[in-house]
């Protein structure tokens, strides 16, 4: 597989990607993926990829795996040519595809707020597109001071998400998880776990809020297609607890 200099996903990040879990050599929640790039598509102006394009390429990265769970990645650019920002009349779209190892991730996880920041005003905060820098970058900080993971505020002051999760935390037993609005990515697994909540009688409230709730949190936890549900064990180096009611939001997810 390669990658002509002229792609506008290389060389401007113009494009979409998703990341699907694969068990057992099948991909999970194939639909809910592929209906979530093609919103990504109308918001970008992108055509969309046909569905037996979609499915070929997952094949062909799938092909002789033996992982009992590995991650699955599409990548869609906007194609090659047009000079500087402005696409060409006639887009050609690029469909990529690779797959890896994606085991369970068992250790305890230990986040840490990052000063780079989301841009919640803008329409790829909402969107998985190939323009990830500051989630890079916000990673890379959080593993400076020693945490695993990065939770990121938008430009507001506001908690947003992880670098590469969505973000949830409990306080005297309500839960909580940042509105959409806020620049969050409509994740798979996040809907998944609030809607085993409602199943089990426990309203998930989506708010616009600072840091300061965070620090009052008794737990915290992030979720993924990859990862599943993952509590955090430290929030800048302040403990936190695992309640019981995270392993029932977690039994349904792969």
């Amino acid at each position: 597989m390669s990658v002509p200099i002229d792609d506008r996903g290389l060389l401007l990040g113009d494009g979409l990607f998703e990341t699907l879990l694969v068990v057992g050599g099948a991909p999970v929640w194939w639909a809910e993926h592929m209906a979530r790039l093609r919103r990504g598509c109308g918001t970008l102006g992108l055509p969309e990829p046909t569905e037996d394009a979609a499915l070929a390429a997952a094949a062909a990265a799938m092909a002789g795996a033996t992982h009992a769970r590995a991650a699955l990645r599409l990548t869609w650019t906007a194609g090659s040519g047009g000079r500087g920002l402005d696409r060409p009349s006639m887009l050609g779209p690029r469909l990529l595809s690779s797959l890896a190892p994606a085991p369970r991730s068992t250790s305890p996880l230990r986040l840490a707020i990052a000063q780079v920041r989301r841009n919640g005003g803008s329409p790829a905060s909402r969107h998985k597109t190939l323009a990830y820098l500051d989630n890079v970058l916000a990673r890379r900080e959080a593993q400076v001071a020693g945490a695993d993971e990065a939770v990121m505020l938008n430009t507001d002051g506001e908690v947003a998400c992880a670098a590469a999760a969505n973000i949830f935390w409990m306080d005297d037993g309500d839960l909580f998880t940042p509105a959409l609005e806020c620049g969050v990515l409509d994740g798979l697994a996040r809907a998944a776990v609030m809607d085993r909540a409602a199943a089990l009688g426990v309203t998930v409230r989506e708010v616009r809020a600072g840091p300061e709730a965070l620090a009052h949190a008794d737990a915290v936890f992030l979720t993924n297609s990859l990862v599943g549900l993952r509590p955090a064990a430290t929030l800048e180096g302040r403990g936190l607890a695992n309640p019981p009611l995270l392993d029932a939001l977690a039994a349904d997810l792969p």
